[in-house]
């Protein structure tokens, strides 16, 4: 009769996972973030892995986690192995769903610039899916479920699609009430709390010696802002991407005609090139004629 031990038991794979991004990111909360769970839930199976080898993984402070010489040396091995993994995954879905594209992008690129170009994209490819999700971040393409991301950048990864600037925006009814740069300090100054310094960029070329400080609401949510602007409750600074078709629609006007250049640009890119003709392929060169 044959013997069948029991069979030795593998690690934990969201344990080897919790201790890849870790050790990857040097934090345990940034590894939360990227794997979408608790700080917490990275420290258990931190923790649980390292009672299992009865070694530790990382040495602890107060401010970051660094890698032990037994995780320098596992590490490389294990980023490796992931990025496969997700390398595996992507093809499986863009080979079982060809026509479904997943788009990352930020919460005020998805309502105010991708949101307006969907019909025409639906318009010309309509057997195709888009499928968006709206993150702070972009995420790491090795290993999440996204074809393409859509976010600001001063780099040169992906193509450009526009420039952004800085200029203040306003309803129609609010603008008449200004003249220069100098009415600001008597007026609600909307602001995002993402963009903090977009004010003080702006006046700096405009007003640099008028000594104004911006004052109002702060809005987490940028299309908020914009509403609100809309809606005649101060001056928002604009961000030309964002909010370039409320003007050409009317809804919004610029009072004053300085505009702050940023660094940043509006950009597109994949985790690695597209198949030509591809779903993703055909989104991203219709998103970059439509700028």
């Amino acid at each position: 009769m044959a013997v069948a031990p029991p069979r030795p038991k593998g690690f934990a794979l969201n344990a080897l996972r919790a201790v890849e991004a870790a050790g990857r990111l040097g934090s345990f909360a940034a590894a939360a973030r990227e794997l979408g769970v608790t700080p917490g839930a990275i420290t258990a199976h931190v923790k649980a892995l390292e009672a299992e080898l009865d070694a530790p993984i990382f040495k602890r402070t107060a401010r970051e986690v660094a890698p032990t010489p037994l995780g320098r040396r596992v590490l490389p091995d294990l980023t490796q192995a992931f990025d496969a993994v997700g390398s595996a995954s992507q093809t499986l879905r863009r080979e079982a769903a060809p026509k479904t594209v997943h788009i990352a992008t930020l919460p005020a690129l998805a309502q105010l610039w991708l949101s307006p170009r969907l019909p025409e994209l639906r318009k010309t490819d309509p057997d195709i899916t888009i499928s968006i999700t709206a993150l702070e971040d972009p995420p790491n393409l090795k290993r999440a479920p996204f074809d393409l991301c859509v976010f600001y950048g001063t780099g040169r990864q992906g193509d450009g699609i526009a420039q952004d600037a800085l200029y203040p925006v306003c309803a129609p009814s609010v603008a008449e009430t200004l003249r220069a740069p100098e009415d600001l300090a008597h007026i609600a100054c909307l602001s995002d709390a993402v963009w903090a310094d977009d004010w003080a960029r702006w006046l700096a070329i405009a007003a640099p010696h008028a000594n104004i400080v911006p004052r109002g609401p702060v809005f987490s949510l940028y299309a908020l802002a914009v509403e609100e602007a809309i809606n005649g409750a101060g001056v928002l600074m604009g961000h030309e991407t964002l909010v370039a078709r409320l003007i050409d629609e009317g809804r919004l006007v610029r009072p004053f005609p300085q505009r702050a250049p940023t660094p940043e640009t509006l950009r597109i890119w994949s985790d690695a090139p597209l198949r030509k003709g591809s779903a993703a392929d055909r989104v991203r060169r219709h998103l970059l004629r439509l700028g």
